[in-house]
């Protein structure tokens, strides 16, 4: 046994992760630190080296891994061969509303999941924000909001992937539980962000050669990203249960990665840039101490304490697959580190996991990190616009609540 009782342990654990993040400290770094130091004050020391060595040998551990470093490879890559360019300007050129160009370009941006990336779409929401004549915490709330729309259904999101992973759900089944709730993510940020806002009527017409050429950059570059979706829906449905050990996204994330290759051409020079890109490293052990905090704290015990209390009738089970995860994904600002934590506790309750408990708990898990003040991709913007967080909470809380209450529409319903 450990120093202290699990809850304690789990307090003490949770308060430090939020410190590590607060501090913005590497989030590999951090996952795995909390997860050694809730190991040490929970647990039998003797037993610490078993639980990493099985972590680290296990065949989902080392897929799971594998892929968030061809995710963020592929993301780099996007970046340093400028193909993230050719994205994002294309497709600023084929649409002509300003109020669409704002919402979807964070969107493609989003598609590069680094963190505190809500930076790189920034400026140009900015351009066309300034357009519209958005007051400095809409540009920031437009710019969060729909930067965020996309990882719900987005097949390689590393939290999907980690989610997966641990409770044995295919991605793509996790994905159709959550498309209502994008959808209405989507028309909730679009009416709140641009509420009795008027599109300028300066934009210039291209012609029908200028729209083709456009169109054609804009699926040239976006070619690597949908071959990567498509093969990972397809090895889902094929019937051979790859998505247990994590292999479909690996899969498909190689394939991708060829694409991309094949489609910029990148000297070897621009090719070894990534590679020396620690940024890349840190989100990838970031994978690793997700897996690790979830089998550290099976190891400590801490879904019986829940357990106890579902069974005593104490809480409900809904709120843990709700609120509880909500508030991780709120104190911590690790949408990894709530899902790890949260996972490990359900999993001792639950008999088994369906599409629809997983979709409920990782929509509550997502929206709690998506508003909290730890939140990167939130500071961030804000810092990027000079306005506070108090300001974009005016429209963000509204946007939380709408996008919650359909979260848990679409279970009750379904």
């Amino acid at each position: 046994m450990g120093f202290v009782d699990p809850l304690t342990a789990i307090i003490v654990s949770f308060c430090f992760l939020g410190l590590m993040l607060y501090k913005r400290v590497n989030l590999g770094i951090t996952l795995n630190s909390t997860a050694l130091l809730l190991a040490l004050l929970s647990i039998n020391w003797q037993t610490i080296p078993t639980i990493i060595y099985e972590t680290s040998v296990d065949l989902r551990t080392i897929s799971v891994v594998l892929a968030t470093f061809g995710v963020m490879l592929m993301s780099q890559l996007y970046k340093e061969t400028r193909v993230i360019n050719d994205l994002s300007e294309s497709l600023s050129r084929i649409i002509k509303s300003s109020k669409i160009v704002s919402s979807v370009l964070p969107a493609v941006i989003g598609f590069l999941p680094v963190a505190g990336g809500a930076l790189m779409s920034a400026p140009l929401v900015d351009t066309e924000a300034e357009r519209l004549g958005l007051k400095p915490e809409k540009k920031a709330y437009v710019n969060l909001w729909f930067r965020h729309t996309i990882f719900p259904v987005y097949p390689i999101s590393q939290v999907l992937i980690v989610t997966a992973a641990l409770t044995g759900i295919a991605i793509p089944l996790i994905i159709m539980r959550q498309i209502p709730v994008v959808i209405v993510m989507i028309i909730v940020g679009y009416f709140i962000g641009f509420w009795k806002v008027s599109n300028p009527k300066n934009k210039e017409n291209s012609d029908p050669k200028s729209l083709n050429s456009q169109m054609k950059r804009f699926l040239i570059a976006f070619s690597p990203i949908l071959t990567t979706i498509v093969v990972v829906v397809c090895l889902d449905f094929s019937g051979f249960n790859l998505f247990k050990q994590g292999f479909d996204v690996l899969t498909a994330t190689f394939i991708g990665l060829v694409v991309l290759i094949v489609i910029s051409k990148p000297s070897l020079q621009v090719f070894e840039k990534p590679f020396k890109n620690w940024g890349i490293y840190g989100i990838t052990s970031a994978a690793y101490g997700a897996l690790l905090l979830y089998n550290i704290t099976k190891a400590a015990g801490i879904s019986g304490i829940f357990e106890n209390l579902v069974t005593s009738g104490t809480i409900d089970t809904i709120l843990l697959l709700t609120i509880v995860p909500a508030i991780l994904g709120f104190l911590t600002g690790s949408p990894l580190g709530g899902i790890s934590i949260g996972v490990s506790i359900l999993d001792g309750i639950l008999t088994s996991f369906s599409p629809k408990t997983v979709a409920l708990f990782y929509m509550s898990t997502y929206l709690g990190y998506l508003i909290a003040p730890t939140h990167l991709c939130f500071v961030f913007t804000a810092d990027y616009f000079k306005c506070s967080l108090g300001k974009v909470y005016k429209y963000l809380i509204p946007s939380f609540l709408i996008s919650f209450t359909t979260t848990l529409l679409i279970y009750f319903l379904g």
